[in-house]
């Protein structure tokens, strides 16, 4: 077996601590770091650093930003009355691509998964509720929180730990839809998404 010099196995290590990075991958990333040029492993190592000293949780969201609160609270173009949960904060740049949603956002930093070692108390829902009063977002009232989890098992169990939060203080909550997805073939959709879609239909 071809042994790599302990540098090299230090490296393919560390790549491999990265989330869905194999050994397969660890290793090609560590041999593309090996045919950089210097200057690129500098500006590399100078991103991930840059990175870790200036990227924040915003106190308000919990949304990863340089500057806090982050953009989309401190922006007056939002609308202050809806509140958009969401997992992680690339799903909340999911959502902005659509851009017809132009609410503020919540940001939990993971979904409920014992298995993971994720409970309710890893969640950051503790600002949450202390935003839905006027007082604590500008004097606007929160009349709807849109529960955008993911649509697994993990979500599903978010969601409704957070409805059964919220109900009781009157408000709205609703859940993003789930099913069908578009350009996809009825012959390959599973009985979970086809039970989602024909339970979300809707009248056109």
């Amino acid at each position: 077996m071809l042994e790599y010099a302990e540098p090299v196995i230090k490296l393919i290590d560390e790549f491999k601590r990265l989330p869905g990075i194999g050994h397969k991958s660890a290793q090609r990333l560590a041999f593309h770091v090996l045919r950089m040029s210097e200057t690129d492993v500098e500006r590399f190592i100078a991103a991930l650093q840059e990175v870790k000293r200036r990227i924040v949780s915003c106190s308000i969201c919990n949304n990863l930003t340089d500057v806090d609160p982050c953009r989309f609270c401190s922006s007056p173009g939002r609308d202050r009355s809806v509140i958009c949960v969401v997992e992680e904060p690339y799903n909340l740049v999911a959502v902005e691509k659509t851009r017809s949603y132009k609410g503020l956002y919540h940001v939990l930093h993971g979904s409920i998964s014992p298995i993971r070692g994720m409970n309710v108390e890893d969640l950051r829902l503790a600002n949450l509720l202390p935003r839905l009063k006027p007082e604590n977002n500008e004097g606007v009232e929160v009349r709807e929180v849109i529960l955008a989890t993911n649509p697994n098992t993990e979500g599903e169990a978010t969601a409704n730990y957070i409805k059964h939060l919220l109900k009781p203080l009157g408000l709205r909550v609703t859940r993003i839809a789930m099913g069908m997805p578009v350009g996809s073939d009825l012959e390959y959709v599973d009985e979970v998404t086809m039970d989602k879609a024909l339970t979300n239909r809707h009248e056109i």
